[in-house]
């Protein structure tokens, strides 16, 4: 019972995470799960289900599909939907029924293939892990199947993929246009971003970058696969508001693409030894530019929370706390003295007595209750912000 939350809510789901990450390229997306529940993966956890189309389905699973193991009706069912919207891909993936029952996801997807000659893939997601790892293991698999190699783009400056923006970390508010807008500004051409804000026909130029950014924790997976296979360094960070961190990253991403050793844009240098008395919740990318923004204001320690996430890897000073529970995050705050947080509102309830809020609405965990509150944080964090 250690992770049983009392007063704050869990974070989006993995199964949330697959359909975000997906909803923009033309695929078809199927949630193994039972009748009913599509409203959790399309309304509740996408903020774009109104205004734009998408293909989420449900798989309507029964109990007595459960039992029997009759994998035939769905799969009968993906393929018939399939042959109707003629969709770019199919991805399925799961909730927490399949899992117990021990469904084969690679096998039914290799099976749907070769009944309708569309590009399958199987993403094994179970409905008790957060976003992060459904996100990442759907961008990861997008890259595999469209993305091949290619020649670089023919612009004489640094081009970059964007990797890892959703809805689920930086909500409908324009963030993806305020980074194209200002690498344009610094001379880097965006060849695709990968998560929202790209077509998949960009997507498939994706391997003529120089670069990749990834601006969330749900892209790292996905920058190891393309340096592997396409030899396409990666930082990682996200260029906050008005302030060094935004022009950190743009030095970067150009010392990266020209050959120079990649660089973090997160790290708060010797700082990291002090005892600090601000801090982060929030997903891992972002929450570390910003706290990098905020060190080098204050010139002072900030430490980083990430609840959503498994580990934190990407963490460059070691000082990112993978701390998954609500206990554990209110036992931090109380015994190292925290006096002001930079988190989601809903944080409000687990501070200590005197701890001041920064508010910073974060729609993978609080949804649409503060969504018309959520910030561009390209354009919307600077100094005034921290004051």
């Amino acid at each position: 019972m250690k992770n049983v939350s009392r007063i704050i809510p869990c974070y989006a789901a993995d199964t949330s995470g697959v359909c975000s990450a997906l909803y923009e390229f033309g695929g078809m997306t199927v949630v193994h799960d039972a009748s009913g529940c599509n409203s959790t993966y399309s309304t509740h956890d996408e903020p774009r289900w109104y205004d734009q189309r998408s293909m989420i389905y449900i798989s309507a699973l029964t109990e007595l599909d459960a039992v029997m193991g009759n994998d035939e009706k769905l799969i009968a069912d993906i393929v018939s939907a399939a042959k109707d919207r003629s969709p770019a891909f199919i991805a399925l993936c799961g909730s927490p029924m399949p899992m117990m029952t021990g469904f084969d996801y690679r096998a039914v997807a290799e099976d749907i293939q070769h009944r309708t000659g569309i590009p399958t893939f199987g993403i094994e997601t179970n409905g008790t892990r957060s976003y992060v790892d459904g996100a990442s293991k759907a961008l990861l698999a997008l890259v595999r199947e469209f993305v091949h190699d290619m020649p670089k783009d023919s612009f004489e400056g640094t081009t970059v993929n964007i990797i890892g923006a959703t809805p689920l970390d930086f909500g409908m508010t324009g963030a993806v246009e305020s980074m194209r807008r200002y690498f344009s500004e610094h001379k880097i051409k965006v060849i695709s971003s990968i998560g929202m804000g790209s077509t998949l026909d960009e997507i498939r130029k994706a391997a003529s970058a120089k670069v990749d950014l990834v601006v969330s924790y749900t892209g790292l997976e996905t920058a190891r696969y393309m340096e592997k296979e396409f030899g396409i360094p990666y930082i990682c960070g996200v260029p906050v508001g008005e302030t060094v961190q935004a022009e950190t990253c743009c030095a970067a991403l150009h010392e990266a693409a020209h050959g120079g050793r990649p660089m973090s844009v997160m790290y708060r240098g010797k700082c990291v030894e002090e005892k600090a008395e601000r801090l982060v919740i929030g997903e891992a990318v972002t929450a570390g530019s910003i706290a990098f923004s905020w060190h080098i204001l204050t010139h002072s320690a900030v430490d980083v929370i990430c609840p959503p996430d498994i580990d934190a890897p990407l963490s460059p000073d070691k000082k990112d706390l993978p701390l998954l529970s609500e206990d554990e995050i209110t036992a931090y705050l109380s015994d190292n003295g925290i006096k002001t947080v930079v988190a989601d509102p809903l944080y409000r309830y687990i501070l200590p007595e005197g701890c001041k809020l920064i508010e910073l609405p974060h729609f993978a965990f609080s949804g649409r209750c503060f969504a018309r509150d959520m910030r561009d944080i390209i354009n919307n964090v600077n100094k005034e912000f921290f004051e």
